[in-house]
């Protein structure tokens, strides 16, 4: 559900120079002793759900609402505990977006309420509803179209805020681009990875209690919880708004430590929590290619789906003869003119897909199709157990072209938004600490 920010935090520090990182925040600027005595009492029982900041309230409803989102996005059960800390998240979510919003307010930049509409309904196409279906997946969610328009005008504030305050001070020089391209020209034929991360700030002496968080979150994950949504609440990156999407990268381009486990990971795998400078990252690999050569799973394909249903609830050998005959007409198909009258005869559903890649299908499925001529099915496939047997047939293939250097232009304007998303934390880590924030 969020709206399109790219950038991301590792290439970034790869693209600002010398000079930006060395600006960066000191990991112990506070000098503090190695043993600490408490002089008070904090019940860390009581948590107080609302928050005033610089006189703006967040209420407890605010917090549920945003927190029905995020909940929306995980397929599992939420135990008490894991709702508990990823409500104290949403909360400051909730903070950093009030203070963007006020600081948008005071460069006098609003966003029109026609904007925010246009932008809802189409997040809400996405969804394939309307704007009132929408509004009432969202209330069914435990959300609402209000939470939903605020998150809307926090993020495009803060962009055009970034546009207006950040983005005319950062620059990229010719001779900097230049390197880039000669380097990717040196490096055609390594990998490249398509990176999801989720990082979490550790101040010196609170390493642990982050890695335990950060510990959480995998487990989550790994049980089917939504990455994206996680990334989207829990992540202090700048990518966060993107579900932590660092895009395509190479190795050399992340720290050393995210660089060695992601060679070693399989596609569509999530990391154990990683410790890096400063704090810990979570990495999912999306994808993998080789820079600027040709990969066949960038081949676009026609196909028709012919399905049947079978009973849920029938055991596996009560199945298999429908499945086999099936299989058995499959092998009777002559192209895919065969595919309307094949599904006559069984009883099967037919649906049409003209512009499919196979990188973009199941694992399982891709070697299958790169290895099919047009006309020819895949073996069926599926389970009985949800009701619905498949197979493809392939009506056409447009195989991909050759791979090209990115121009000089897109190359700059990486650079450029990665200094900018680097300025962006700490224009915001600023209006943090300049904050009066008022808990009840």
């Amino acid at each position: 559900m969020a709206m399109l920010m790219a950038g991301a935090i590792p290439l970034a520090m790869s693209a600002v120079s010398a000079q930006e990182q060395a600006e960066a925040p000191d990991n112990d600027p506070l000098n503090l002793p190695a043993n600490v005595a408490l002089l008070g009492h904090n019940d860390p029982t009581v948590r107080k759900a609302t928050a005033i900041v610089n006189g703006a309230i967040i209420t407890d409803t605010d917090v549920d609402q945003r927190l029905g989102l995020v909940l929306a996005a995980s397929p599992q059960a939420i135990s008490p505990e894991e709702r508990a800390r990823l409500r104290l998240q949403v909360l400051s979510n909730l903070i950093d977006e009030t203070l963007q919003i006020q600081e948008a307010a005071a460069n006098k930049i609003t966003v029109e309420r026609a904007e925010i509409q246009q932008t809802y309904v189409r997040v809400g196409t996405q969804f394939k509803k309307n704007p009132t279906e929408f509004a009432d997946f969202l209330k069914e969610k435990g959300s609402s179209e209000a939470s939903m328009k605020r998150q809307i005008e926090g993020e495009v504030a803060w962009r055009r805020l970034l546009g207006r305050q950040v983005e005319p001070f950062v620059s990229v020089s010719d001779d900097e681009v230049r390197q880039v391209i000669d380097r990717l020209k040196a490096s055609k034929g390594a990998q490249e990875f398509h990176v999801g991360e989720i990082y979490l700030a550790a101040p010196l002496g609170n390493e642990a209690p982050v890695m335990a968080n950060a510990n959480r979150i995998v487990d989550q994950i790994r049980k089917g919880a939504s990455f994206v949504a996680y990334a989207h609440e829990y992540s202090e990156a700048s990518t966060k708004a993107v579900g932590g999407d660092l895009g395509w990268v190479r190795a050399e381009q992340l720290p050393d430590a995210l660089a060695a486990a992601v060679q070693q990971m399989p596609t569509s795998a999530v990391s154990d929590p990683i410790a890096v400078p400063g704090g810990v990252s979570i990495i999912a690999l999306i994808d993998k290619r080789q820079v600027l050569t040709t990969d066949p799973r960038d081949t676009v394909l026609a196909l028709k789906q012919i399905s049947i249903h079978v009973d849920p609830g029938a055991s596996k050998e009560q199945a298999q003869p429908k499945i086999t005959a099936f299989a058995d007409q499959l092998k009777t198909l002559k192209g895919c003119g065969d595919v309307a009258g094949i599904a006559t005869k069984i009883g099967a559903e037919v649906i049409d897909n003209d512009s499919l890649r196979v990188r973009e299908l199941p694992p399982q499925l891709q070697d299958v199709m790169l290895n099919l001529r047009v006309g020819e099915a895949t073996p069926p496939f599926g389970s009985s157990a949800d009701g619905i047997i498949r197979a493809l047939v392939v009506c056409g293939r447009d195989e991909p072209q050759d791979a090209n250097l990115p121009t000089f232009e897109q190359v700059q304007s990486q650079m450029e938004e990665a200094r900018v998303n680097l300025r962006a934390r700490r224009y915001l880590r600023d209006l943090r600490r300049d904050a009066v924030i008022d808990y009840r």
